[in-house]
């Protein structure tokens, strides 16, 4: 069975070196739709908690909400920078609250401070899917991940292969059998 959570994420991009209206730098409003698998735990009758979905799901996604979101070769991507040097907020702002935790992986780079990522190909609804996994698959159990940006949208299917023990009382992944969110011990 799935718990399915879904998230709504604003933010700017463009594809660099496309031939059409999407070259211009432009705004979206995307909904990112998660999908976890797994057997249902007895004691709280759900597979995992989508609450706690959206706690580690978002502790990285929110990097991508109110951002800007560039590929790595995109000219615009100095000027911007220097930019927000200039208005001394490259480095952060006491108005920048929504800070995830900063990444590096193959195709993605997050410098919350400055509300950008910097990605290997331009930010697609596919390309987007392919982040997220990359960023979640040793998080969550993901199933499918669905994200529509506009008119756009795409999923993948994914075979989930971890093996969680969870709390019998909240649903919660266990850590060393010891419940993060009530302190349950798995005896």
């Amino acid at each position: 069975m799935r718990s399915i959570t879904r998230f709504d994420i604003q933010y700017a991009h463009r594809f660099y070196k496309f031939q059409g209206e999407a070259q211009y730098l432009h705004g979206h409003t995307g909904v990112l739709t998660l999908e976890v698998e797994d057997t249902i735990e007895p004691g709280v009758n759900m597979v995992y908690p989508c609450n706690e979905i959206q706690k580690v799901a978002w502790n990285v996604l929110k990097n991508f909400d109110h951002a800007l979101i560039l590929r790595e070769d995109d000219p615009l991507l100095p000027a911007i920078l220097d930019v927000y040097e200039k208005q001394g907020i490259r480095n952060g702002a006491p108005s920048n609250k929504m800070k995830g935790e900063a990444f590096r992986t193959e195709l993605a780079t997050a410098y919350p401070d400055a509300r950008l990522v910097v990605t290997k190909e331009s930010m697609t609804v596919e390309g987007m899917i392919k982040i997220v996994y990359e960023l979640l698959k040793d998080k969550l159990n993901i199933a499918r991940i669905t994200f529509t940006s506009g008119v756009n949208a795409a999923t993948q299917e994914y075979t989930p292969t971890r093996t969680v023990d969870r709390c019998p009382l909240c649903g919660v992944e266990l850590v060393n059998g010891v419940c993060p969110k009530c302190g349950y011990r798995k005896h």
